[in-house]
């Protein structure tokens, strides 16, 4: 039986405290597993070990990778200078680079951002991420970009757009485009 939670934190601590309620009910004060720390010491003379312990393992096995960050915050550009400054190194590294162009007052926009850098801690050592508040940059720079409509996010490779996704649509279609377009070009 598998158990789908927002958090696996929560999880674990309310199966914990299922798992105790039942034992202190049910053993009538013998206690036969005792957990400490994450481990388990085991009285092998109940029948029902075996199945604690494989229960153990699959909740042990639940906890989230912390050596990967969960959000990785994109950069902003505010100039040509700077773009080209950013598309001269992603081309020696021989690595994409992602563009969020957006608008403040825009609400999708504000709403996939966060979206985006949770995707960017997927690919953190892949390929970069940056945004631009086309209110807050040239026109000149937009124009560059070939940005009509908000937001826009663009696949840079080699100092060229190859690839782009405007997200009038739903946020988790957005990002499924984007994660597409970045396998498709990594």
């Amino acid at each position: 039986m598998s158990i789908l939670a927002p958090n696996s934190q929560i999880l674990y601590r309310e199966i914990y405290n299922r798992e105790n309620q039942h034992l202190f009910l049910n053993s009538g004060g013998n206690v036969n597993i005792v957990k400490s720390y994450g481990f388990c010491f085991v009285d092998k003379r109940r029948g029902d070990w075996k199945k604690k312990m494989k229960r153990e393992l699959r909740i042990h096995a639940s906890w989230p990778d912390l050596s990967r960050p969960a959000a990785v915050e994109m950069q902003p550009i505010e100039s040509s200078e700077q773009l080209d400054q950013i598309l001269d190194s992603a081309k020696e590294l021989s690595q994409p680079v992602i563009i969020d162009w957006m608008a403040a007052w825009c609400r999708k926009c504000i709403y996939l951002k966060p979206k985006l850098e949770k995707l960017a801690a997927e690919f953190d050592t892949k390929v970069k991420f940056y945004y631009v508040d086309v209110n807050k940059v040239p026109q000149t720079l937009v124009k560059r970009g070939n940005i009509s409509k908000m937001p826009t996010i663009q696949l840079w490779k080699y100092g060229e757009m190859k690839a782009e996704v405007i997200g009038g649509h739903k946020a988790w279609l957005v990002i499924e485009e984007v994660r597409e377009m970045i396998k498709n070009f990594v």
